[in-house]
């Protein structure tokens, strides 16, 4: 079975924390790239930003369902989450919409370790690490061209 280093993506493309939101949103659309990983200055990984975070800030605003108690407004789930998809949805820079901290794999990961955690974890782009340093990218379509490529043979 195929191992990241076979299928992933080499010298990925990346954007920065400081990218504006309408900057990355052209650069996926002209590349016809699904996310990039995201390098702070020194070339660490901090994030992984996809379209899905951008497609995420034109959703509806998921307000708590609330109930009355003498004059009182008791939120039934956090306020905390609200403030947090305000801030994703009026994200002006990709700092603002990536997800931190992201899940990744090495290039000795094998194609069916990296299906399970897209499959299970929602994930449509893992970043491939050799120690600290970022090598490549596996994104959903890497993963279906080599089923297509396992099934031809």
């Amino acid at each position: 079975m195929p191992n990241a280093s076979d299928i992933m993506t080499k010298d990925p493309f990346t954007v920065s924390p400081q990218t504006s939101v309408r900057d990355l949103a052209l650069l996926l659309a002209e590349k016809n790239y699904s996310g990039a990983p995201v390098l702070d200055q020194d070339g660490k990984l901090v994030g992984v930003v996809t379209s899905s975070d951008l497609i995420y800030q034109r959703k509806k605003l998921h307000m708590p369902t609330v109930f009355t108690l003498f004059d009182a407004i008791i939120p039934l789930g956090g306020l905390h989450e609200v403030d947090e998809q305000m801030e994703k949805m009026l994200g002006r820079n990709v700092a603002d919409i990536m997800s931190p901290n992201p899940v990744t794999v090495t290039e000795q990961t094998s194609m069916e370790d990296i299906a399970t955690i897209m499959t299970e974890g929602h994930k449509h782009m893992i970043p491939v690490m050799r120690g600290d340093k970022l090598v490549g990218v596996v994104d959903r379509w890497d993963v279906l061209r080599t089923i297509v490529r396992e099934e031809k043979e």
